[in-house]
């Protein structure tokens, strides 16, 4: 059964932050009806695979360090298998954490250290896409020190394995980790190399559903050529657009829920897609909690658009539905995809009548009140200084500033697009003039607070504290951050993987100058090594 737009009205309407701040929806152009070359008997249905939530990685031992802080050992293989995404017994070689898309979980403390050993087991190169398989994980979201952050040149190869190190210091959030190898970003990423962190803190777990009613779901597209293997196209350089939408790995999965709250902690992980979501004919989507953590308020929407590596934290209130209705996620798109006849739904979910503890408060609550952290207390007039930054495409190369990654290679990565000394309060102008892009820029190591979106304050959906940023075409979005937690050089890059890859990256410092010594230094500091490892 599926209800209609009066039934919403029923529910309680959807509130006037629900009506995505007054935007018009572009038309969706479709480009053809489908991008995989295979003979389309094989290509999965839409809604016939149920959903699944990835396994969660347990620590392989904990240890009391010297300070007296706890840190939790974890190891992972980067590993290519078949994955059975088709129909008729094809299967698709894919790199994955543990051999899986996606990796499994891994959930920590917030105070409680982790360190991540990564073995490389890859074959030299992809067997179809025929990429170079050195990999850098990237634990985007993490506060980690540069030589620990994933820094793209930084680099391990097959064979060699590195163990990451992480803080664990911040606030809750939802992050991802991710393989972010200089030049083969996106084709490592679009192979499979993605999963959540989840950091937990003693708020978040008192206002927030917990356990199976606490559900990562990380979205993305991808194509088949007529071999039933990854079709990958960038359309040079532009970005990746694939037919099929996977959720978890599956592609358009139907899960059963409860009648009551879910929490949906809902990643892009896509290459060159952006979204923008709609449940059902408009239901409300509840968001609860951006990149870096807990909004000041929950935010109630009846659509908001997502970039890739953006991660909103969204509460749904089942409860109001019977038993026997299915709810459809949608796709509504943005101006400068490439939508296909299935891109337009990702999945959906079937209310059941099966029991569960009502004694959990979170079981029919939408909290109103949450955090106002630091980050959202930063306003402008706080700031030490401003910089604008221009992203754009420069003599068919993807630029910031004009400079490319080349250009910080070539200077032996002395070159910054800025040098913030700690705890420095900055404005950043993020400036995309043209019309026929747009960019999704990470900035790493801080979070950042949206003070204004072309001179009006930004979208509901982005009152939060955020480490990535939608410019759209035409966009100018202002975004004030402090420099605090770490010192030495981080990236800041275009999150459309193609993008980044050919060759829209920059480094800043943070109280480091060019010539100084750098005991953190990224790709010095902690080098991979040989992988003589036992494989027990």
């Amino acid at each position: 059964m599926e209800l209609d737009r009066r039934d919403v009205l029923k529910l309680g309407g959807l509130g006037a932050a629900g009506v995505a701040a007054g935007i018009v929806l572009p038309s969706r152009t479709i480009e053809a009806a489908t991008a995989s070359q295979i003979d389309p008997a094989y290509l999965p249905d839409v809604f016939a695979t149920p959903f699944a939530v990835p396994p969660v990685l347990r620590p392989r031992r904990s240890v009391r360090e010297d300070d007296g802080a706890w840190c939790d050992y974890y190891m992972l293989s980067e590993r290519m298998f078949n994955a059975s995404i088709l129909k008729g017994g094809r299967t698709t070689q894919m790199f994955g954490y543990e051999g899986m898309v996606p990796g499994p979980t891994i959930k920590a403390t917030q105070g409680r250290r982790a360190r991540l050993l990564v073995r490389n087991q890859l074959p030299p190169r992809h067997p179809v896409i025929g990429h170079e398989s050195s990999t850098s994980v990237h634990l985007h979201g993490s506060a980690s020190l540069p030589q620990y952050d994933g820094y793209a040149s930084d680099i391990t190869p097959p064979g060699f394995y590195k163990e990451y190190r992480y803080p664990n210091m911040q606030a809750a959030r939802t992050l991802w980790y991710h393989d972010h190898g200089v030049h083969h970003t996106a084709e490592n990423v679009y192979s499979g190399l993605v999963a959540q962190y989840h950091l937990t803190d003693p708020v978040e777990r008192e206002l927030l559903p917990q356990g199976e009613f606490d559900v990562p779901l990380i979205v993305g597209d991808i194509a088949f050529d007529a071999n039933g293997q990854l079709l990958m196209d960038d359309n040079s350089h532009s970005g990746v657009f694939g037919d099929v939408v996977l959720v978890n790995g599956r592609p358009w999965p139907v899960m059963k829920v409860k009648r009551r709250v879910y929490r949906f902690r809902m990643l892009s992980a896509t290459i060159g897609r952006s979204w923008r979501w709609q449940l059902g004919p408009g239901y409300p989507m509840h968001i609860v909690a951006t990149d870096g953590g807990l909004m000041p308020q929950t935010q109630t929407v009846s659509q908001f658009r997502h970039a890739q590596a953006e991660r909103y934290e969204v509460l749904v209130d089942f409860s109001q539905f019977p038993a026997g209705t299915r709810i459809v996620l949608n796709n509504l798109s943005n101006p400068n995809n490439r939508d296909y006849d299935n891109t337009d739904k990702v999945m959906a979910f079937d209310v059941v009548d099966d029991p569960f503890d009502k004694s959990d408060p979170t079981w029919n609550r939408i909290p109103q009140n949450l955090v106002d952290s630091h980050v959202m207390q930063l306003r402008s007039g706080m700031e030490k200084r401003r910089r604008h930054l221009r992203v754009q495409r420069t003599n068919g190369m993807w630029t910031i500033n004009g400079h490319t990654w080349a250009d910080v290679v070539d200077s032996d990565f002395q070159l910054l697009v800025a040098d913030p000394d700690f705890n420095d309060t900055e404005v950043w102008t993020i400036e995309n003039k043209s019309g026929g892009w747009f960019h999704p820029v990470h900035i790493h190591l801080v979070d950042f607070n949206i003070l204004s979106r072309n001179g009006v304050p930004c979208f509901p959906w982005e009152r939060g504290p955020k480490d990535v940023v939608y410019v759209g075409e035409n966009e100018s979005v202002d975004v004030i951050m402090k420099f605090e937690h770490q010192r030495g050089r981080y990236m800041i890059h275009c999150h459309n993987l193609s993008h980044e890859d050919h060759d829209m990256m920059q480094q800043f410092a943070v109280g480091w100058k060019p010539g100084d010594p750098d005991r953190n230094d990224p790709i010095r500091a902690d080098r991979c090594k040989y992988d003589d490892l036992a494989d027990s």
